[in-house]
């Protein structure tokens, strides 16, 4: 069965239980329609064409009843209406508040990704569409104009030195992990959790991402361990661990408080080139840092998409944005640009010239083979005229 380290299942499950009735906060109307709109996806009815087909995830199921509760919340507050009574001009003016300020979040800070809660709110506004469609009432579109831009956020950056420094200074258990996630680029904590003392074949040097594991839309794939094979192969024989024994029985949260102390104290406060501080270490920023580690020693791109399980090329730009990059461009490769006409030139004339030779050779070899046979009537002719004489 596969882990799920954040039991978004049972919080699912656990809070269709509780709203039976009427979700708390909310108008019934808004309540209502939430409550369908949630069932619908659970069972993956009325989805849109654009996209999957089938129930949703319970990380999706999560995130839509959060966002959507969230925002029939704010939006009855300040607009004194429910969702499916919105206009147009309401919903952008709404979202357009959320990104200048105006509304804050509970804390008073900005909300960093409007995003978030603009398209769990384009979704529903569609799912809505739909339903109404099949009755025969049409319903206007009024998330069209929304602004869905976002800015990416920001990471922590480390070097290969970086991440040897902090291994240097982690704990054993912690050093083997780092270096795990550094090397595989693995997806932390999903598919981490998921991998088992079987996964990691051919004595410690290649490890089988199962097809089970791997996130809903990527792929399982069998990758070679590079940098982490001798710690791993220390690790699993002092630990004991049997095939079916998972690899790493970790808990997220204190690994990542681990990771930002580790880094404040070997790397300081100081802030990465990714734009984040290095105390803010996660086990999400090893996977940037090992595609920025991975990037320029891969031949191919099909290849660096195939061990991060990736299967469109923007994502290498997302992970890495090019840090760590650097001008491979030599004088020799200028040399062989520059000349390259002249070389062709060269290697005609060459193939011109070796064709001339081979035919040569091969009126050579013909006219030997003539020879050699009349050489043979000849001694033929001589042997016939002395039987013919044999007192001469």
């Amino acid at each position: 069965m596969k882990i799920d380290p954040y039991k978004h299942k049972e919080v699912f499950l656990k809070w269709k239980d509780k709203t039976t009735g009427d979700i708390n906060g909310i108008s019934k109307i808004n309540s209502d329609i939430i409550l369908q709109y949630i069932s619908d996806m659970e069972n993956g009815l009325n989805v849109s064409s654009k996209s999957m087909k089938g129930p949703r995830s319970f990380i999706r199921l999560n995130n839509l009843r959060q966002r959507m509760v969230f925002l029939a919340k704010y939006i009855e507050q300040h607009c004194n209406i429910n969702l499916v009574d919105l206009s147009e001009e309401q919903i952008i003016k709404f979202f357009n508040a959320m990104r200048n300020g105006t509304i804050k979040r509970l804390d008073g800070k900005c909300y960093k990704s409007v995003v978030d809660f603009v398209k769990p709110f384009k979704a529903f506004w569609h799912w809505h569409i739909k339903v109404n469609k099949k009755k025969g009432i049409g319903i206007k579109d009024i998330t069209e104009d929304i602004d869905v831009s976002n800015s990416k956020p920001k990471w922590v950056y480390l070097s290969q030195e970086q991440i040897k420094r902090l291994c240097d200074n982690a704990k054993l258990e912690y050093k083997v992990l780092i270096m795990f996630l550094y090397d595989t680029g693995i997806r932390s904590p999903t598919e981490l959790l998921n991998i088992q003392a079987a996964d990691i074949y051919e004595d410690f040097k290649k490890l089988h991402i199962r097809q089970e594991i791997a996130k809903k839309g990527s792929f399982g794939r069998k990758i070679n361990l590079m940098l982490s094979s001798d710690l791993l192969k220390q690790y699993v024989q002092d630990k004991g661990l049997q095939n079916n024994d998972q690899l790493f029985e970790i808990s997220p949260i204190v690994i990542n408080q681990y990771l930002k102390r580790l880094a404040k104290r070997v790397l300081g406060e100081g802030m990465s080139l990714a734009g984040e501080k290095y105390s803010n270490l996660t086990m999400y920023d090893l996977r940037h840092c090992s595609c920025c580690y991975w990037l320029p020693r891969y031949k191919s791109e099909s290849a660096l998409k195939y061990r991060f399980g990736w299967k469109k090329s923007d994502k290498i730009h997302y992970y890495s944005e090019l840090l760590g990059m650097k001008d491979t461009i030599t004088e020799e490769d200028m040399l062989i640009d520059l000349t390259k006409t002249e070389i062709e030139k060269r290697l005609l004339k060459t193939e011109q010239e070796n064709e001339i030779l081979k035919e040569k050779l091969q009126a050579f070899n013909t006219d030997v083979i003539q020879l050699k046979a009349l050489m043979h009537i000849y001694i033929s002719k001589v042997k016939q005229f002395e039987d013919l004489q044999p007192g001469l």
